[in-house]
Order: structure tokens, then C-alpha cells, then sequence
């Protein structure tokens, strides 16, 4: 049995903001160890942007010293150059991960939903209720970057099977919502 936590940094990217969460799971718990969201103002210009995504991830490495990385792949998008942007500042996060020796995993939005909520199709205040009674925490209104980064880590923590819930989900196949809620009634928000 492991007794060193498994410290989870959890990334959503983006090009005006990205949102961060860092978990730290230790047999059946799991505990939020910190969350934000580093804003970027459109003013400036691309690449002082991803300086600042690079050195946010760096010193988020530095402080907490994380054994895992998580990060939300890009999504199909109508613009292109919105995609550009987007997939530059998943590359710049992923890189302080990899300069550090962290191993990189990459989740697809709908995996990290049906992962953490049960419906691939959940919108963001749905995602942030979950992670709210996942890890016994209260998020502000609106939160969605950070809570959507801590979505991340908690997936990439059930798809490793660092938790109770993660093998339970994985035992019992729900054929619908209403089978999924039946199984798991300890994740539900209150």
C-alpha cells in the first residue's frame, strides 16, 4: 500500500484565462490543495501570454511539487485561430510539466465530464457542484476555469483508480443517467 499522496496537477487551458486545481489523493481521500485561475488580460500580447501560462505552471510545479499533470485536450472549434491560441497554451503548460519530469496525461472535455459528473454533456455549474461535493469544498459563483481544472485532476485520479469512486464507476456500467445516480448517490450534490 502506497502511503505517499499522489499530488494531482490539474490544468484548463486558455487563452484570456486558465484555470488551475491541484489535488493530493491518499488511499480513499482526497483533498483540494489549491485552486485559481490565472487571469490574462487581451491586451497583451500572445507570447507575453504564454510567458505568463509557462511561469504560472512553473512556479505551481515549484510550490507544490506535483507528481501528476492533467490537462484538458482542446475541443473542435469553428475558429481556427482560437484554436491556434488554445493548443499554444496547452503547449507551454504541458512543457513546465515535462522540463520538471512530471508525466502528462490529456483528457478530452466530454472525459472529464462524464468522468467527474456521470453525463458527458454537463454544462460548467453542474461540473462545479460536483467538485464542490467531491472534495467537501465551496467554490464562488462562477467559478468554472478553476472548477474546470480540478474536474481535470479528479479524472485523471478516477482513471487511474486512486479512488473508491473511480473503481466503483468502472464495476458498475450505468446504462443511463438514472442507473448512473442509482449507483452513485455518494457523488451527487446535495
Amino acid at each position: 500500500m502506497q502511503n505517499t499522496p499522489k499530488i494531482i496537477l490539474g490544468i484548463d487551458p486558455g487563452t484570456i484565462a486558465m484555470g488551475f486545481g491541484i489535488i493530493s489523493v491518499s488511499g480513499n481521500a482526497m483533498k483540494l490543495v489549491e485552486f485559481g485561475t490565472l487571469k490574462l488580460s487581451s491586451k497583451l500580447d500572445a507570447y507575453t501570454k504564454l510567458e505568463m501560462v509557462y511561469q504560472k505552471v512553473s512556479s505551481l510545479i515549484e510550490l507544490h511539487q506535483p507528481t501528476q499533470f492533467a490537462i484538458e485536450a482542446p475541443f473542435f472549434a469553428k475558429n481556427v485561430q482560437s484554436m491556434l491560441k488554445l493548443g499554444r497554451s496547452q503547449g507551454v503548460a504541458i512543457a513546465a510539466a515535462m522540463k520538471c519530469n512530471i508525466p502528462v496525461s490529456e483528457y478530452s472535455p466530454k472525459k472529464v465530464k462524464q468522468s467527474v459528473t456521470g453525463n458527458g454533456n454537463a454544462n460548467k455549474e453542474q461540473i462545479l457542484r460536483m467538485v464542490e461535493k467531491l472534495l467537501s469544498i465551496k467554490c464562488e459563483p462562477n467559478e468554472y476555469d478553476a472548477s474546470d481544472a480540478i474536474a481535470v485532476a479528479i479524472c485523471h485520479s478516477f482513471q487511474n483508480g486512486n479512488t473508491p469512486t473511480a473503481s466503483t464507476t468502472s464495476k458498475k456500467k450505468a446504462s443511463g443517467w438514472k442507473q448512473f445516480v442509482t449507483n452513485n448517490t455518494h457523488r451527487l450534490a446535495g
